[in-house]
């Protein structure tokens, strides 16, 4: 009996972190959209969605709320929540399956890859044929898999053994080299400079529903496919080896994962721009609160990425209001310092992997 009176407090106690992260988002997600140059009562927000998702109540706010609301600001505060929450939980794909907390899409270089497939489109005016809006993203993310895999089949070149900090180091070389291609075409660029280098700093301003509407898919599939391989991913965070002879398959399951993060990475990259340290700072905070077991941490990584960077986005764009800054200068002015704590942190740990 008091066994059992155990497990069930400890089975309630297991949903705290997705309540917690659940209630985070939301109130990221009502501040984003109540703070502006008009503030709109958090009251009246929820009172808008009562009324018109649910059907609870009537829609009693200014019409000019209600145009502000959705044509506006729900659309940046989802895409905003889409782009951290594919970037996280990408980021905690990738530091489980390297077995690295320093490891992201950003110190990988599939940022760099997803974002010169980006530049390139924007550059050569790229359109595929019955693809339209949807080139984008299709280039972006192809390129981030491309680079992916290009990492590693240096990494292992180098060295048969691909150690983690190889893949690190190969990454790094990679995103360097990458973008030194898209600086190439910002100097030949004309009017489109513009508008690349807008994107380059990451933004999710004046994006509206069709940008969302673009990185929902990329998320959805791959989201799914990360959390099809959570159990894989707990099991190969303690090595390929150990995972082979519990019956992995550890060649198929690595491509599955690689995959499934990078097609999260090109499609924000796709919609938002370079964004970085959204991948790293997040999960690792939440693999020290709650645990490496990857079925909650990629979950937590996705509720609490997106509400991060939701109100990333809300401080970029009222710090220097009327102004804007870009939100990729908001995560790096936090996520940087964090890097440096996580490195210094992990070398006085006797580089121990996560």
């Amino acid at each position: 009996m008091r066994k059992s009176f155990t497990q069930r407090n400890l089975q309630n106690k297991s949903f705290i972190p997705y309540l917690i992260g659940i209630i985070f988002l939301i109130a990221a997600a009502i501040a984003g959209i109540s703070a502006g140059s008009l503030s709109i009562p958090a009251g009246d927000i929820i009172q808008l969605f009562l009324h018109k998702w649910l059907g609870i109540g009537t829609n009693q706010i200014k019409p000019m709320y209600d145009s502000i609301i959705m044509e506006i600001r729900l659309p940046r505060v989802l895409l905003a929540g889409f782009v951290g929450a594919s970037l996280s939980m990408a980021g905690a794909a990738f530091q489980g399956l390297l077995r690295n907390p320093l490891a992201d899409p950003y110190t990988l270089g599939v940022s760099s890859g997803a974002s010169l497939g980006a530049v390139a489109t924007i550059f050569f005016s790229l359109s595929i044929p019955f693809l339209g809006l949807y080139t984008l993203p299709i280039i972006s993310i192809g390129a981030a898999i491309l680079t992916m895999f290009a990492v590693l089949f240096f990494a292992r070149s180098v060295e048969r053994s691909m150690k983690v900090e190889t893949i690190i180091l190969t990454g790094i070389i990679f995103s360097s080299f990458l973008g030194a291609f898209i600086s190439l075409m910002i100097a030949l660029t004309g009017e489109e400079l513009r508008q690349i280098i807008g994107w380059l700093l990451g933004s999710v301003s004046m994006r509206g529903w069709d940008y969302v509407k673009l990185i929902a898919p990329c998320f959805v599939i791959g989201s799914v496919l990360l959390l099809a391989n959570a159990k894989e991913l707990n099991v190969l965070s303690y090595g390929e080896e150990p995972a082979q002879h519990l019956g992995v398959n550890v060649q198929r399951r690595k491509m599955m994962i690689l995959a499934a993060g990078s097609i999260l990475t090109g499609g924000a990259v796709a919609v938002s721009g370079t964004i970085g340290f959204v991948g790293l700072v997040v999960p690792h905070f939440i693999r020290l609160i709650w645990g490496p077991a990857h079925g909650r941490l990629l979950i937590l990584s996705g509720l609490f990425g997106a509400g991060f960077l939701i109100l990333a986005d809300l401080a970029a764009r009222t710090v220097i209001a009327p102004s804007e800054l870009p939100i990729g200068v908001i995560t790096s002015l936090i996520g940087a310092p964090v890097f440096a704590l996580i490195l210094m942190r992990n070398r006085k740990g006797g580089g121990k992997r996560a």
